[in-house]
């Protein structure tokens, strides 16, 4: 995390009248240390990973209360769970591709899109203010060619593989 995020979480806690606990600050380090979206329990088993001590009440509320300082965004990208993006800050205008087979997601930015947004506010009397799009998608490599390294590397990594929808 930034000089100047961190000076806007500090002010936040600050003004909420709240105090720097090594916990939280702990937990924040790693919510910024990859630029990888994560749910709140892949953060809690991050910090399990790291032998810090704070409990998994500790990393939802910390995730809060980064989310009501908006120093992370939560977005949808499909299923039950909520996940944060730590990397919103760097690229606000960032989009979202999904693969609907193996879960992968990759970030796009495109000017024409916010060129499009903004049109389409503006005409309608609204002025944008952020945007944020989610494409769902096939896996062409898994069509194509029957496997796809991002769905075995996510079912060797546990990590959670979207619900096919019948």
């Amino acid at each position: 995390m930034d000089d100047a995020a961190t000076a806007k979480l500090d002010d936040f806690i600050r003004r909420k009248g709240m105090r720097r606990t090594p916990q939280r600050e702990a937990i924040v380090q790693l919510a910024f240390a990859e630029d990888e979206h994560f749910t709140s329990e892949e953060l809690f088993d991050r910090v399990r990973r790291k032998n810090i001590n704070a409990s998994r009440a500790t990393v939802y509320r910390t995730i809060a209360l980064l989310v009501e300082a908006g120093l992370l965004q939560e977005i949808d990208l499909g299923g039950d769970l909520k996940t944060y993006d730590p990397n919103f800050l760097d690229k606000p205008t960032h989009n979202h591709l999904v693969c609907v087979d193996c879960g992968k997601v990759i970030e796009f930015e495109d000017s024409h899109l916010e060129l499009l947004n903004d049109c389409l506010t503006r005409r309608l009397g609204f002025r944008p203010k952020r945007q944020s799009i989610k494409i769902e998608a096939c896996c062409e490599q898994l069509r194509t060619k029957g496997s796809c390294p991002s769905l075995i590397e996510a079912r060797l990594s546990r990590k959670r593989l979207p619900v096919r929808k019948r």
